[in-house]
This record gives C-alpha cells, structure tokens and sequence, in this order.
C-alpha cells in the first residue's frame, strides 16, 4: 500500500473535533511562545497553527496535501519554517521597513512572520504525520505536551511562585499560586487526552471527558490527602539526605552539581531579632565527631555530642555555655525530609509546632537557640575544652587519622605566631582558617572522595574542594594539636538575603559544613574557613518573594491570607508618583551625596580599630570618583598595581589593610599614620587627574557605588 493510500480522509469529519484539536495545538502553542516572543508573536504562532490545523482536515477532494508525498511535506516544511526566520531577519535589519512602519512596529512584524511560518510549518507536518501513520499521533501529543512542561517547567523544585507571570496573576486575584498550577496540570491533562480521542466517534466524547474529570478530581483529592510533591534533597554538598540512615562517607565528589541549587528546602520565621556579627546564619543540625577508624562520624557514645537534639520534644541532654550568648526563638518548616531538626548556631530546645499548610510543609517546630553576641577576639586567652567532660570523652574529640602529616602542617602553620600566642587554642585555630582561607580553591568537581582519606587527599595535594574537604582538613589539624573539635553540619545563609524581613529562605545551596571548637563557658565555637579563590559560581538570585510567600504560609492562615489580600487589593496611583517624582528624584541625590560624604568624612572621626578597612574604602571611593575601578575577579594587590599610576601609595594603604583583614596587624601603625596615608592618596588622585574629570567626580553623587 502506497503513501497516497494511506492518506485517506473521511470526508465526513466532525466540525467539533476539528475545532478542539485546533484549539488544543493552538493553546500549547500560545504557551510556548510566552516566553519567547512578544504578544504578536504568540497570535501569529496561534494563526498560524489553527491555519495548518484547518487545511489538513480538509474533504478529501479539497485537501492540498492529498497528492504530496510524506517527505516532501516535512521537507517545505522545514523551507517555509527557514524562510521565515529569514524573512524575519531581514526585516529587523532593514532601515527601509524601520523607517515606514518604526522600529518597534518593525520588531512586531518579524516576530509575526517568524512565528506564523514557524507554528504553520510544524503544525502541518506533525498533522501530516499523525494522520498518514500510528506514530506520528505520539508526535503529536508529545508537541502538545512540551508547551505546558516549558510552561511549568520554571516551577520546578518549589518554586511555588514561578512563572512570574502566573505567580502575579494569582497573587494579584488573592490566590495560592499552587491552585493555579494545579488547575493548569488539570487541563493539561485534560488537553493530552482529549487530542487522543477527538479522532474517534464524536458520541462517546461526554463519556471520556467525563472519565478524565474524574481523574483530575482524583489527582486533587491525592494532593489534599498526601500533600503537594516537593523537590528531593538535593546532597551537593555531601549533607542532609533523604533519608535518616547514616552516611558510611559523606563525601561525594563527582555527584555534586548546581542544577538544583535555588531549591527551597525549609523556611524559617524569626520570632526575635537577631542579625550575626559574621554576616551568616549559621543552622545546625548535626556534627561529625567521633573518629570510627576511617573518618569522622555521627557518634554512638552518649557522653558525645550532649547538645546535639535529636527531635522536638526530647530534652537537652546538655546546654552550651551561655556566657556571650542570647535566648532567640524561630519557627522552621521545612519543604523536604531532614534526618534531624535544626536550629540557629547552639540549639538548646525543639518544640513540635503546628503545621498550617500540610501540602506544604514535611515538618515544622519552634527552635530556640542561643547565638552568640560576643567578639571572637573575646576567645583569646580561654581554654579549650569542657573542664566536666569525661578524660575518655576529651580523648575522643582529639582522635584523627594516623597520619603524622596533619600535626606537621599544623605546627608549621602556628610557628608563625607571635610568642605571647603560640599556645593559645583560638590563635592557633585562627592560623589554620587563615592557612586555608589563602590556599584553598573552592570546587565541587574534585576526586578526593575515592582516596582512603579524602581530607588528606585534599589538604596535601592541590587544596581544591569543597565545605565538607575544608571542614575535616581544619578538623584534624585542630585534633593534631590538642584542641577538641568536631565537624558541624547544616546550613549558612546569608544575612543580606533576610532582606529586613523576618522570613529567611533556606535553599539547597545553603548546605554547609564548618569546624568547631569548644570553649569553656561559651560552648561550641564556629571558626569557619572561607577560600578566597572559587571554580564555581555558588551565588542565587534574590527569592524576596518567594522567602515572603512561604514565611507567610509558616505564620498561619491568618497572616497568608492578609498577604494575599495585600497583594490583591495593590494598586499604583500613578498621578501621585508623577507628582512626587521630582521630590523623590532630589531626595535620591541628596542621600547620594550624604552617602558619599559620610564614607570620605567617617575615617577621620573613627578609631584606630576600624582604620584599615574605612581609610581603604575612603581611598577606593576616590579613585571610583575619577574612573579608576577595581574589575571583577582582580584581587586588591592588583588593582593597587594597576592604580598606581593615579595613586602610588594606594599600595602601602592596600597593604595595611590586607595585613589588618588577615588578623596580622602591624603594631606600629597609628592613626596619625592611617591619616597620613589617606591624604597621600587623595592629594596623588587630585594631582594626576584632569580638571575634567574632578568636576564630573563631584557632580556625581553616585561615584561610591561602584567602588569596591
């Protein structure tokens, strides 16, 4: 049997299935071409498949394609889809179109021409082939279903508030954005299975579209019982897993990836304000403490690790010190399965909370930590160690390989020390971050985990890895030199993405390890390598929305609802904008200037602890002003070099404040010098700069901004 017998058509096809295939393929096309084209874009796309649409089901003695063969089809198809990016292409390039019809009209029109070849061409071809063979009706649902993955392909991984587009339009109408999704699956499903059936007898249609409405009752009635799907735990960084079994190794080099790194993994709602010294939020949820011949692992002893919780309700067996340290409260709910709670810096209770959205939230509970307000300078001088600890206890927390290395790199790390410090465990410590801060290179891509010990791997060849290297790498030296550590396990966070608000978003990226020490009275103490050098960009874009939706979840009914209504109810009076503009826009430049004179004045007024980093951020704010910025990936004894030339003693400046930053402080410095210096600089700047220029260095209110 010849194609052409093959292609046979009824000619007495149903007008109503026609139209709802149409409008089906229509539909997934328009969703498609949303984020891809403008609005005229999407109509022509939508013409131009309900065109295909109509002329392939054609009577048989109408149908232009009756005496085409399949190849020769799918071929001008693919001409008249090349010719319209063609077409398209020319005219954005035209100035004669530009000129007759304006540019922005001019965009409109190729985006149109683009799109009607596109969706014409391909829509046709795929009819062609669903009618012409069995398989091509595959085809067919699988173009159908692609528009609405794409579209829902951006929720992924809990982003409940992604699209934007549908996340705005139920926010917008006082609606959880997950009811829109779920309605948008719904009818997606719906759409997949009417394009099934619209080419059977029209008379059972009710009869399946009823049976599938019963279905997607069903698929809702699955979501309000066991809750809505979340992202699985993403274990990046080696951390949380799925499940509550033990780790044997929790390194995992080679599986680590960023894909899912924005994925929301719990939310957290301040109940007291609390903003770390550091500039993170540090959650623990567990520590690596004791040595089971191979690597550090969850102890099995109950004399270790006292005040780790191992659920909400179970009493604390021990309480940090509280010396340096406040009582905050938060509530978490978390969005995926967590071995065990986890709280801010030293939890010292976990209290079973009430879960207000159960579709949402795995768990929820009340933590209530002390977090410490005390300078690490403070740690100097203190012991390491609980005086109450068991000798067996102590000796665990000091067990390492048996590797001489650890000791011998560490001694040589201290032996640097000023005398008065040499034997002092938060020095010591301090020394071993600073080592690893200037040495190590972050990276998830690395092989460590397959050595027999993989922080060994790390620390004596080429000091690439991640968190979990860095963590047992400073662990061990710790051990080797008698100061009882351990690794913690959990998450950091960023201070700046709290954003002022009292919801803070914890995302897979966010896992963390990072070494602790023990001092007496203050309990478990962070000293946290931070490598200056990185292979991979571990940076997330602002989820402000996001973190503000789920915080409001966590809250209750009450509080999402008010936000809803919030949102809802939003709307801009654009007469008192337009009026207040010039007010607003003098405002901006008036706080610009303050800025700026505040951050040239403040040295001069300032102690001579907080010299080395006002004094060079005074001097860099000067350059900036004149054009001379630091780029992106130049490291500060670059840029003095490169500076020099506007600024000579930016270098003896940028050299103080590297050696102030790294805790190696001069001693003889005073502020006289800070002074003296600063004015160099400004007065070289002054010197070797146009007229030009220091006019527009004035004027500009802004010049700061870019300083860094």
């Amino acid at each position: 049997m010849t194609q052409l017998a093959e292609f046979e058509y009824s000619g007495r096809q149903s007008l109503l299935p026609a139209l709802a295939r149409a409008a089906i393929i229509a539909g997934s096309y328009w969703l498609l071409s949303l984020s891809l084209t403008v609005a005229t874009g999407s109509l022509a796309a939508v013409a131009g498949c309900i065109a295909a649409c109509v002329l392939t089901g054609l009577p048989e003695r109408e149908n232009p394609f009756k005496r085409l063969r399949t190849a020769v089809i799918l071929l001008a198809a693919a001409l008249l889809a090349t010719m319209g990016v063609i077409a398209a292409s020319l005219i954005t390039s035209s100035s004669a179109v530009a000129t007759l019809f304006g540019p922005v009209a001019a965009f409109h029109l190729a985006e149109g021409v683009k799109w009607l070849c596109f969706s014409f061409a391909l829509t046709g071809a795929v009819r062609v082939l669903a009618l012409r063979s069995s398989a091509g009706g595959i085809v067919e649902v699988l173009l159908v279903a692609t528009g609405f993955v794409i579209i829902l392909s951006a929720h992924r991984n809990g982003m409940i508030n992604r699209p934007f587009f549908l996340g705005d339009f139920a926010l917008s109408r006082g609606l959880d954005p997950a009811t829109i999704l779920l309605a948008l699956g719904c009818g997606a499903v719906l759409c997949l299975s009417a394009l099934l059936l619209v080419e059977e007898n029209r008379r059972r249609l009710p009869y399946h579209f009823a049976l599938f409405g019963l279905l997607c009752l069903s698929l809702i009635g699955y979501v309000q019982t066991f809750g809505l799907p979340t992202p699985q735990m993403t274990d990046d960084l080696g951390l949380t897993g799925n499940s509550a079994q033990r780790r044997d190794n929790p390194f995992h080099d080679g599986e680590n990836n960023t894909e899912n790194k924005q994925a929301p993994v719990a939310i957290v709602v301040f109940r007291d304000d609390y903003e770390p010294d550091g500039g993170a939020y540090y959650f623990r949820e567990s520590a690596y403490s004791q040595w089971n011949g191979y690597m550090l692992d969850f102890t099995s002893l109950p004399d270790m690790d006292r005040d780790l919780i191992a659920a909400p309700g179970a009493p604390a067996r021990e309480t940090v010190g509280s010396e340096g340290r406040r009582l905050v409260s938060a509530t978490i709910g978390t969005l995926v399965p967590h071995r065990s709670p986890f709280g801010l810096d030293a939890p010292i209770a976990f209290e079973n909370a009430p879960n207000p959205n159960n579709l949402r939230f795995k768990r929820t509970w009340d933590a209530h930590s002390l977090v410490p307000e005390f300078d690490l300078n403070e740690m100097l001088g203190r012991p390491a160690g609980n005086s109450d600890w068991p000798e067996a206890v102590r000796q665990e927390y000091l067990r390492l390989p048996d590797d001489a290395r650890y000791g011998e790199l560490a001694r040589e790390i201290v032996g640097g020390l000023r005398p008065q410090y040499a034997a002092d465990p938060f020095a010591r410590a301090w020394a071993i971050k600073n080592y690893l801060d200037r040495n190590g290179i972050y990276s998830l891509a690395n092989e460590h985990a397959y050595a027999e010990d993989p922080a060994a791997s790390f620390l004596f060849g080429d000091l690439t890895g991640y968190c979990m290297h860095f963590a047992f790498a400073s662990t061990y030296m710790l051990r080797s030199l008698g100061i009882p550590a351990r690794v913690g396990i959990g998450y950091s966070v960023p201070a700046a993405n709290r954003a002022g608000g009292s919801s803070l978003l914890i995302q897979a990226i966010h896992g963390h390890a990072w070494p602790e020490i023990y001092f007496e009275g203050y309990g478990w103490v962070i000293v946290d390598p931070a490598p200056q050098r990185t292979l991979v960009d571990m940076t997330t874009d602002p989820q402000n929305e996001l973190q503000q939706l789920l915080g409001d979840m966590l809250r209750g009914e009450a509080a999402f609802e008010e936000f809803l209504q919030e949102q809802a109810g939003y709307t801009i009076n654009w007469q008192f904008v337009l009026g207040a503009l010039p007010a607003l826009l003098a405002a901006l430049v008036l706080a610009g200037y303050a800025v700026k004179i505040y951050r040239l004045w403040i040295p001069a007024a300032a102690g001579l602890a907080a010299q080395h980093r006002l004094s060079y951020r005074a001097a860099v704010d000067r350059l900036a002003a004149v054009g001379v910025r630091r780029r992106f990936g130049e490291s500060r004894e670059a840029f003095a070099r490169r500076a020099s030339a506007t600024a000579p003693a930016l270098e003896t400046l940028t050299a103080w404040h590297l050696a102030h930053a790294l805790g190696e402080r001069p001693p003889s410095l005073s502020i006289e010098d800070w002074n003296a210096t600063r004015r160099r600089v400004s007065g070289e700047i002054s010197g070797n700069t146009g007229t030009g220029k220091k006019i527009l260095a004035i004027l500009n209110p802004f010049s700061w901004v870019r300083a860094k």
